[in-house]
């Protein structure tokens, strides 16, 4: 594990859609001595920007260029489908797969949902990003799948959006250099993964390590009261039968 250079704050991309918000604001009440910077970056940078030392950890949507960075899946986006406000997909809670196949699908470049095949009918151009895309559904040229949080970041008046079922999710995850894993990107990991201020996140090398064989205690003697039971019993039967120690007579009483 490499040491981060303290002259620094710890910078923290992030692509459009996700909202570091609360472990930014973890951080600032767990971390006071090293304030964090968040890196707002396209989607197609977030890989480029570790690499290029322009950000110390990155919350980007898969799927990446993994090639030297450590990637840790955070969770996954629910697609939908953005559409105007009067489009018949309105009516229903949700769209199937099926509901797309005569509509206009269109794909960004951009785009973070993986299609095994891109349903409905495709576009003859590809808009440059997301946010084209959803202009020219506002334009009333066609419809665009994406994760909900995009959905949101470019919320319009005259647009809405539907859960599409078993539509491709998108998924976020946290990425750093895997060499440099420093002491603050173990901190923020810690973070992420909901770990609280007292949490380990391993053996302090400079900690004494402890024993886990006891010495054994000598055994104390028992007293009176910690005989075994067969031994009271015994001493009961012997007073009901006579003295200690004596034999009962055979035939069971005693002659007067």
């Amino acid at each position: 594990m490499t040491e981060a250079p303290a002259s620094r704050p710890f910078r923290l991309a992030y692509v459009p859609g996700v909202v570091p918000a609360k472990w930014v604001r973890i951080w600032g009440e767990r971390v006071t001595d090293t304030p964090l910077e968040l890196v707002a970056v396209d989607a197609a940078d977030a890989p480029a920007a570790l690499r290029e030392d322009r950000a110390d950890a990155a919350l980007l949507r898969l799927p990446i260029d993994r090639t030297g960075l450590s990637v840790i899946t955070l969770y996954e986006e629910v697609p939908v489908v953005v559409v105007p406000k009067d489009h018949a997909f309105t009516a229903a809670e949700e769209v199937a797969l099926t509901d797309l196949a005569e509509e206009l699908v269109l794909d960004p470049l951009d785009t973070p949902l993986v299609w095994e095949t891109l349903p409905g009918r495709p576009a003859q151009d590809r808009p440059a990003t997301t946010g084209d895309a959803i202009e020219l559904v506002a334009a009333g040229v066609g419809v665009v799948a994406v994760p909900m949080s995009l959905a949101r970041l470019h919320h319009r008046k005259d647009l809405t959006y539907r859960p599409v079922a078993e539509g491709p999710a998108s998924q976020v995850a946290l990425s750093w250099p895997a060499d440099r894993t420093t002491e603050l990107v173990e901190e923020f990991i810690g973070i992420v993964r909901g770990r609280t201020a007292n949490s380990s996140r391993g053996p302090n090398p400079h900690e004494t390590p402890k024993t886990k064989e006891r010495t054994p205690r000598a055994a104390k003697p028992r007293t009176a009261k910690q005989q075994p039971a067969k031994a009271g019993k015994a001493r009961a039967q012997d007073s009901r039968r006579g003295k200690p120690g004596s034999k009962a007579k055979p035939g069971g009483r005693k002659r007067r």
